[in-house]
């Protein structure tokens, strides 16, 4: 089995499109979106979900108002601010609470609690589903707002997706990853087979196209380029050509701007079902090669042949 990771190195770059389209496009594979801060694969894929868990990222405390005697030692420790207590007229502390948004659960107050009145319980952190979509199974996830721990929560989506390739004997995980080069991107693509950067001709996109490289080749990962909205700056693209041919990175894929792209996704399609057209016809042959490079190790099995199974390509 195999595991194919696409990042982007900014957001807004056309990576969940494309993987949208790799998802039509492949068979035999499990589809894993482990861009929790922001999903949106299941917007085109419209999952029916099958199982639901949730995601207990980290602790919370709370004050245990049974033991509390009110003293108010923790008021001055907390160097967030995030006790509160509640005085009566008369100016005597009759109750102290924690305020779980400014919490930051060092656990400095629950050290110094000569009551052991402060405790520590789970905090609810967001929730990762399990779900069946018109290509194929799909694990995803959905992270509370200002919630943290988004790499752990990542770390559990490529596990489960993992576990449902091996339980259904399928031969690729594709990944949607997140933006960026922060911890959830390094969950995404650490110990996977290939990893596909998708960027766009801009100044801001190649600075973050050598950012997620340099991450990737740190970790020894093969990576390879796609370069969206080719078209709309061939100076730019003509950059990232040379950039990538000087650094080993290979471009797969070069996909020029189309608006069929938003038209497919308001009828929650990718570019490749909604029908024939040039740009479908790119991102396909893209698909392909990537097909090719994890095929080399693999014997066979990960990649279907062009429009084989798409009626728009019959």
């Amino acid at each position: 089995m195999k595991q194919l990771v696409i990042i982007s190195g900014k957001g807004g770059t056309g990576k969940t499109s494309l993987v949208a389209s790799f998802a039509a496009l492949a068979r035999s594979k499990v589809l894993a979106d482990c861009d929790v801060d922001a999903a949106d694969l299941h917007l085109i894929l419209s999952p029916s979900v099958r199982t639901e868990e949730v995601f207990h990222g980290n602790r919370k405390l709370v004050v245990n108002q049974e033991k509390c005697v009110q003293c108010g030692k923790c008021l001055p420790l907390c160097r967030f601010d995030a006790i509160r207590q509640t005085s009566g007229e008369d100016g005597e502390i009759e109750r102290i609470d924690i305020d779980p948004i400014s919490c930051e659960a060092c656990g400095v107050c629950a050290y110094f609690c000569p009551a052991e009145a402060m405790e520590y319980t789970p905090n609810e952190s967001g929730r990762w589903f399990i779900s069946d979509t018109r290509h194929g199974p799909m694990v995803h996830a959905r992270l509370g707002v200002a919630e943290e721990n988004s790499g752990k929560l990542v770390t559990i989506v490529r596990a489960q997706a993992r576990r449902d390739a091996e339980e259904k004997r399928l031969d690729l995980v594709v990944v949607d990853g997140p933006p960026g080069i922060g911890c959830p991107v390094i969950a995404s693509i650490t110990g996977t087979d290939l990893v596909l950067i998708v960027t766009e001709p801009t100044m801001s996109a190649r600075q973050d196209l050598e950012r997620a490289a340099a991450l990737a080749t740190h970790f020894g990962i093969q990576t390879v380029v796609c370069v969206n909205k080719c078209d709309l700056n061939p100076e730019i693209t003509a950059e990232i050509r040379e950039w990538c041919s000087q650094n080993g990175s290979a471009i797969v894929g070069q996909i020029p701007y189309d608006r069929l792209f938003t038209k497919a996704q308001m009828r929650e399609q990718s570019i490749v079902e909604y029908g024939r057209s040039p740009t479908a016809r790119a991102v396909e042959e893209t698909w392909t090669k990537l097909a090719d490079i994890l095929r080399q190790e693999d014997g066979g099995g990960l990649g279907n042949q062009p429009g084989e199974y798409l009626t728009g390509f019959a």
